[in-house]
């Protein structure tokens, strides 16, 4: 027992020795240490920096302390274009309250505004970066908070940019409320596993607003990726949750709102699709539930690719899409039930918000073009209307048991 008490004794007043220990360290033009670099130099773990306005011209600045970087009145760290600028490879650290400027480029290395590495329980919020190569590049770390940042570049072409947020083989990371565009990759994943995306905007970026891959037991919602070059892509991973997202204004002649590709036992639910070439591009993707998705305005709603098993489609709005859906196989494990198909043009007689009769949603000339596109040109004349009916009154070239047995009437307005 008096052990115990010892013991006890001994962590309160490490505890309270420690506390008493950290310090403050002012930066600034009039202030006795003039560079954030002297102030890490003179750092200890638990030390606060607090960093002044000011323009401060530094790069390589390398933290292995347990330490917080605080900007007041938005500093501004300008790298001159050399090469990384924060390199942090520490446990329990932040930074927060800058501007951070002109990371240097290469075609060989990696240069960042913020390369983190080998380090847990970070946060790095509240911070605005401009002309950067990577924005922040964080690799094998855990437990890391991104939070309302806002990252830019002027990317013009995929080998001389980078990403946004560039993680790689990390667990447990949270990515919120980021403002990214202007950049290769909005964010890019490979190899992060029970991670969260949540309440990013990442638009007008050159190739995609969200990366995705190798990536297990991950969540993203309530973000919006619009106007990117080929909207998101998530690839080989299985275990995700995807809702209440975004997809708009992706266009281009391979472009989507999402690609699926190798996805394994996924929910996609209550995301808007609105205005891309195709709203979803699935290829070899198994056993994924669609439900309370809206699709609309979009060339090709949902365009399948290669095999693509046991999936469930319910409850999603198909709304004046060009074409609704693209099979390229007569063989069909997949449901698609109790969806709204503006297009149909069934009836109800018993009034109970399901039409009396089927709906087919693959249209002959979908499958035409998926293998002709250059036939895309007739898709308004009288011709395509002959042959979508007559394939609809006997299937030939479509699955017999790819149907809508149950379409609804109205359109799902509930997105909860």
């Amino acid at each position: 027992m008096l052990n115990k008490i010892k013991n006890s004794l001994f962590i309160l007043l490490t505890i309270l020795f420690s506390t008493i220990q950290a310090k403050q360290i002012e930066v600034c033009s009039t202030c006795e240490i003039k560079t954030i670099n002297e102030a890490i130099q003179f750092a200890l773990d638990g030390d606060e920096i607090i960093v002044k306005s000011g323009i401060y011209k530094e790069h390589n600045l390398v933290i292995n302390k347990s330490i917080k970087i605080i900007g007041i009145d938005n500093p501004i760290v300008d790298g001159e274009n050399k090469e990384t600028i924060f390199k942090f490879s520490a446990n329990n650290f932040s930074i927060e309250g800058f501007t951070i400027i002109n990371v240097g480029q290469s075609y060989t290395k990696d240069f960042a505004a913020i390369l983190v590495s080998k380090s847990n329980h970070f946060t790095i919020k509240n911070n605005k970066f401009e002309n950067v190569f990577f924005g922040l590049l964080i690799e094998k770390s855990k437990f890391g908070i991104i939070d309302n940042n806002n990252i830019s570049s002027k990317a013009i072409n995929q080998a001389s940019s980078g990403n946004g947020i560039h993680i790689w083989h990390c667990s447990n990371m949270q990515v919120s409320n980021n403002d990214l565009h202007g950049l290769r990759d909005g964010i890019y994943f490979e190899f992060v596993k029970k991670s969260k995306i949540y309440n990013n905007n990442s638009y007008n970026n050159l190739r995609y607003g969200l990366h995705f891959m190798f990536s297990n037991e991950n969540e993203y919602y309530n973000n919006v990726f619009s106007k990117n070059g080929a909207g998101v892509a998530v690839m080989f991973s299985k275990y995700i949750k995807m809702h209440h997202n975004k997809f708009s204004e992706n266009w281009g002649s391979a472009s989507y709102g999402l690609l699926l590709k190798e996805i394994y036992d996924a929910e996609i639910e209550n995301n808007i699709f609105e205005q891309n070439t195709i709203g979803i591009s699935v290829d070899g993707s198994t056993r994924m539930n669609y439900k309370k998705n809206t699709f609309l305005r979009n060339g090709w709603a949902v365009k399948i690719v290669g095999a693509c098993y046991e999936n469930n489609f319910s409850q999603n709005n198909f709304m004046h899409n060009a074409l609704d859906l693209s099979y390229n196989s007569k063989i069909n494990s997949n449901k698609f039930d109790n969806n709204y198909w503006s297009d149909y043009s069934g009836y109800d007689l018993d009034k109970n918000g399901v039409g009396d009769v089927p709906y087919r949603p693959v249209k002959l000339f979908s499958y035409i073009v998926h293998n002709t596109p250059e036939t895309i040109i007739l898709l308004r004349s009288l011709f395509v209307d002959i042959i979508n009916f007559s394939e609809k009154v006997s299937p030939i070239f479509t699955p017999d048991n790819l149907v809508d047995n149950n379409p609804l009437m109205k359109q799902i307005n509930d997105t909860n």
